[in-house]
C-alpha cells in the first residue's frame, strides 16, 4: 500500500512550517518540499544585515539545506523545482527542474509560494545597479557590487525608494557602509504604517545621520542617474527599490482557486483552499485583519509560520488552533531609535470610521534618577467602552517590551482599566513602579471616563481660533518656544492665579498643555474644580511640536 504524501510548493516560514509540522504529527506521511529557487530555509528578515556586514556571510542566514531537512526530519527537499501547474482532478503537480520536466502526484497540497516584489513604473528598473531586496541571491549580488564600489569610491552614493521596513534597515545597512544614501518616498512621511507624529522622530534620525529625504516623490527614471518627480536628479552608484510586495499567486489563478484582495489566496480557518485537497500559508494567503471587516494581506514571517503550522494540523487531522485575526505587529531599528506598531493606526481608525480616544505618554524605560533612562514615545487608541484597539512606540530603548505586551493586550482584548492593573517586571534598570504601559491605562482612564477631557493636535487650528491656550510649562521652556497667543501661566501658579485665567478665558474653553501633558493634566484638573471649561493636550508639547512643526515661529526659537 502505498503511502499518502503530502506535497509543499515554497519553503522559507509558510512552507517549512507546514512540513516540518507534519512530520512531527505523522511518521508515515511521505513529504515532498519544491522549492523554486536555490534555497529553502533561510532568515529573509536578516538580509540588510548581511548588507551591513553585521552578518559577515550570508551563509550564516541559512537555516536548513536539504540534506539538513532529510537527515533531521526525512522529508524530500527538491531547490531549483518550480511548480508550474497544478491538476485538480488528477491530484498532480507539474514541475520544472534542471532535469526537465516532471508529474507528481499528491494526496494533499500545500501552496507557499510567497511574495514579489512591486515593480513600480520606473523607467530602467532593469539596470545593473539597480536591485531588490528579498533573497539570499538579491543580498549576494548587492553585497558583491557594493563591495566593488567601495574599492574604487570610499563614499558612494545610493538611491533607496521606498520608506517602509526592509527601505530603513537598508539605509542604516549602507550608512554604516560609508554609502551617502537618498531616501525616495511617495508617501509624504518615512515609515507609512506608523502615524506621522512618530514617523517625524523617525525622520529626523535618518536625517540626524546624514540620510537625504525626498518625501512625496516618486522616481521616475533610472538612466544611470535617478530622476525624482519633482525634476530633482541623483547621480546614484546603486539603486535599492523596496516599495511593497504582492502576492504570488500565478499559479493558484491558474489552477481556478479562489482568489480575493489583491489576488491572495482566500483560505478558511484551517488555511484550506476552495480546493478541499489544497491548503495555503504565508505572504500569498488573504487574513483577516483585527479590527477592520475587509480582508487584507500582511507579508510577516509570524503570521506565515503559525499559518503553516495550521495546515499541517488540518491535513493531518489534528486538532487545529482556532485563526486570530492579524494584529500586524512589526519592529524596526533605525540608527539609535526603534519604532514598532501593533494594532490599528489613527489613520486605519479613521479611515474605517471607528469611534477611538487616542492617547499619548512620553515616560521614561526606567526610572528617571537611574543615569541612563530614555524616553519612550507611546500613542494608543481606545474604544469608548475602553478596549484597546492599536498601539506604536518610537524610543531608543525599551520599545519592544512595550509594544510586546500592548499586542499581547490587544489579543486578549484588554482595555485601559487592565493596563492600568498589569503587575510588569520593576527594577530600577528596566521598568519604574508605573511602567509606561501602566501609564497608557492611566491617562486611558482618565480620558474616556471625563476626568481628562483631550485635546489633540490635529484640533490646533480650531483650538487657536475659538479657545485660551493656556501654556503651563516653566518660563525657560516658553522661551524656547511657544504659541502665538497663548497664556503663560506655570503649573505650581495655577492655583493663585485663577481668577487671571479666568478672565483671559472670557467663557471661552481653555485648551492647556506643558511638555509631555502630565503638569497640564494637574492644571487642567485645577481648572476643572475650579467651574472652568478645560482641556488637556494629549501628548504636550513633545508631540505638537513635531506633528505641527509650523507652530514654532522663526522668532520662538
Amino acid at each position: 500500500m502505498s503511502r499518502r504524501r503530502l506535497v509543499v510548493v515554497g519553503g522559507v516560514a509558510g512552507g517549512m512550517s507546514a512540513a516540518a509540522r507534519a512530520r512531527r504529527l505523522d511518521e508515515t506521511l511521505e513529504i515532498v518540499v519544491l522549492e523554486a529557487g536555490p534555497y529553502v530555509s533561510f532568515a529573509n528578515c536578516g538580509l540588510p544585515y548581511h548588507l551591513s556586514n553585521d552578518i559577515p556571510s550570508a551563509d550564516f542566514l541559512l537555516l536548513h539545506d536539504p540534506q539538513s531537512l532529510a537527515e533531521d526530519l526525512a522529508l524530500d527537499v527538491r531547490i531549483d523545482h518550480r511548480v508550474t501547474a497544478i491538476d485538480r482532478a488528477a491530484r498532480i503537480v507539474t514541475v520544472v527542474s534542471p532535469q526537465g520536466e516532471e508529474q507528481i502526484g499528491y494526496d494533499a497540497l500545500v501552496l507557499s509560494p510567497g511574495a514579489v516584489a512591486v515593480e513600480p513604473p520606473i523607467e530602467g528598473l532593469h539596470a545593473d545597479h539597480v536591485h531588490h531586496l528579498r533573497t539570499v541571491p538579491d543580498v549576494k549580488a548587492i553585497a558583491a557590487q557594493l563591495d566593488g564600489l567601495l574599492a574604487d569610491n570610499p563614499n558612494p552614493v545610493a538611491v533607496v525608494v521606498g520608506a517602509g521596513f526592509i527601505g530603513l534597515e537598508a539605509v542604516e545597512a549602507l550608512v554604516s557602509r560609508g554609502v551617502t544614501v537618498h531616501l525616495v518616498e511617495l508617501a509624504p512621511q518615512v515609515l507609512p504604517p506608523l502615524d506621522a507624529e512618530l514617523a517625524a522622530r523617525v525622520a529626523a534620525e535618518l536625517t540626524l545621520n546624514g540620510v537625504q529625504l525626498h518625501l512625496g516623490v516618486s522616481a521616475t527614471s533610472v538612466d544611470p542617474q535617478v530622476v525624482l518627480s519633482d525634476g530633482t536628479t541623483i547621480e546614484a552608484d546603486l539603486v535599492l527599490v523596496n516599495v511593497g510586495v504582492r502576492p504570488a499567486t500565478t499559479l493558484a489563478a491558474d489552477a481556478g482557486l479562489e482568489l480575493g484582495v489583491q489576488g491572495a489566496i482566500v483560505v478558511d480557518q484551517d488555511q484550506r483552499t476552495s480546493d478541499e485537497h489544497i491548503w495555503a500559508a504565508g505572504d500569498a494567503v488573504q487574513v483577516s485583519r483585527y479590527g477592520l471587516t475587509a480582508p487584507g494581506v500582511v507579508p510577516l514571517a509570524g503570521p506565515a509560520s503559525r499559518q503553516g503550522r495550521r495546515a499541517a494540523d488540518s491535513i493531518c487531522g489534528h486538532r487545529t488552533t482556532p485563526q486570530a485575526p492579524v494584529l500586524g505587529t512589526a519592529i524596526v531599528r533605525v540608527f539609535g531609535l526603534t519604532a514598532a506598531v501593533t494594532g490599528l493606526s489613527q489613520r486605519q481608525l479613521a479611515q474605517s470610521g471607528t469611534p477611538h480616544e487616542v492617547v499619548r505618554v512620553h515616560s521614561g524605560n526606567h526610572v528617571g534618577w537611574l543615569p541612563g533612562s530614555q524616553i519612550v514615545h507611546l500613542v494608543a487608541s481606545f474604544a469608548p467602552d475602553g478596549t484597546l484597539l492599536g498601539a506604536q512606540a518610537v524610543g531608543s530603548d525599551g520599545v519592544d517590551k512595550r509594544i510586546d505586551v500592548l499586542a499581547t493586550a490587544i489579543r486578549s482584548g484588554m482595555g485601559a482599566d487592565d493596563l492600568a492593573e498589569l503587575e510588569l517586571a520593576y527594577a530600577p534598570p528596566y521598568g519604574a513602579a508605573k511602567d509606561p504601559v501602566n501609564m497608557l491605562g492611566f491617562a486611558a482612564q482618565n480620558a474616556l471616563d471625563g476626568m481628562m477631557p483631550q485635546w489633540q493636535p490635529s484640533e490646533l487650528d480650531a483650538v487657536l481660533a475659538d479657545e485660551l491656550v493656556l501654556d503651563v510649562r516653566t518660563k525657560r521652556e516658553w522661551d524656547r518656544g511657544h504659541l502665538d497667543g497663548a497664556l503663560l501661566v506655570p503649573n505650581t501658579e495655577v492655583r493663585d492665579r485663577l481668577e487671571e485665567i479666568r478672565e483671559a478665558a472670557a467663557g471661552r474653553r481653555i485648551a492647556v498643555h506643558c511638555a509631555s501633558g502630565f503638569r497640564s493634566y494637574l492644571a487642567t484638573r485645577i481648572l476643572l474644580q475650579a467651574g472652568l471649561q478645560a482641556r488637556n493636550l494629549s501628548g504636550g508639547w513633545m508631540t505638537l511640536s513635531v506633528a505641527r512643526p509650523e507652530v514654532l515661529a522663526p522668532t520662538h526659537v
